[in-house]
């Protein structure tokens, strides 16, 4: 296995490093420096910004410099919009609040998406399946937006009216610097991430539940199931250990997919909701043309997507001994 991982590992190198250089190469299509200038600048003023921001050097350094920051895990160039920040320290600060969101929301949805979609692959057909494929339908027709609109004002607005209390956040994540964990899991989380999970899951579910229930569907109508059920297999040790352990290979591809997610954060809800994410950052860095933290956050990103896929592969091969790894 170790060779395996290390041959992937090898041939992922050059892929990374393509990476890097493609999203480099794009940004400096236009130059950020106009956008920082007064209107009409002198020549002397543009060469001055560009020697401040540091594109004034060569492309090669600037790309050495940024492999670099990778290699040690020390991203220390200066954020053009947090002036004394380094990139590290804005990744280091938008961490926590993306996944105080993506975890809890990945969680909720895996588990009841697949137990949504064992019952209705078990009772394929009936009532009950067609009501809930009828609800998975409907959650994937209607836009993120809309969910997020609805869940701000009943979920937020309206329920404060009805409460007398701010129960849940419109806007913003207000968390003091001696805020102890307790206080975190039992008042903040719950006022300011609890409704965007909510919201997170409920849209998540349509596609996962949909998904999950054809892996359940064809699994449920091969033979090692018939022999379970001839020989008075309980439904639920059926559904549970048989025919749930023999669908985890696209059920791990699902949730491992999403793992580089879990640190982007979902953009539209820190953007909505006003949590400072590193989805929400990284919006503003590439609309404000801060190419250090949209550097910054690119590498992290692509480096995670790529573990992401080899944890896939390394996982196949522990969940099902027939897969072997060559």
């Amino acid at each position: 296995m170790w060779s395996y991982i290390l041959r992937r590992l090898a041939y992922n190198i050059p892929v990374y490093l393509c990476i890097l250089l493609l999203m480099m190469l794009a940004l400096r299509v236009r130059d950020p420096v106009y956008g920082r200038l007064s209107k009409n600048p002198t020549a002397q003023e543009i060469q001055e910004k560009r020697h401040e921001l540091g594109i004034d050097r060569p492309f090669v350094e600037q790309y050495t410099s940024l492999l670099r920051q990778v290699v040690t895990l020390r991203f220390d160039d200066r954020s053009w919009n947090y002036a004394g920040q380094t990139v590290g320290e804005v990744l280091g600060r938008c961490v926590g609040p993306s996944l105080a969101i993506t975890i809890p929301a990945l969680v909720l949805t895996t588990l009841m998406s697949i137990t949504v979609a064992l019952f209705s692959a078990w009772f394929r057909g009936r009532t009950v399946d067609r009501v809930l494929v009828f609800v998975s339908v409907l959650g994937m027709s209607v836009s993120f937006l809309v969910y997020i609109i609805i869940g701000q004002y009943f979920g937020a607005y309206r329920l404060s009216e009805w409460t007398g209390q701010e129960l849940f956040a419109i806007h913003g994540y207000d968390v003091a610097s001696d805020t102890t964990w307790s206080d975190y899991l039992l008042k903040v989380w719950p006022h300011y991430c609890l409704l965007p999970v909510i919201i997170d899951v409920i849209v998540a579910m349509g596609y996962d539940t949909r998904f999950y229930r054809a892996v359940m569907v064809e699994e449920s109508g091969k033979d090692y199931i018939v022999t379970a059920i001839a020989k008075g297999a309980s439904r639920s040790r059926i559904m549970f250990i048989h025919m749930l352990k023999n669908a985890m290979i696209p059920i791990i591809t699902r949730v491992v997919i999403t793992i580089p997610f879990l640190i982007t954060g979902s953009f539209l809800l820190e953007r909505y909701f006003g949590i400072p994410g590193m989805g929400n950052e990284l919006i503003m860095a590439v609309e404000s043309s801060d190419f250090p933290l949209v550097q910054g956050f690119t590498a992290v990103f692509a480096a995670v997507y790529i573990a992401s896929n080899l944890l896939t592969d390394v996982l196949y091969a522990l969940v099902d001994p027939r897969v072997r790894l060559s």
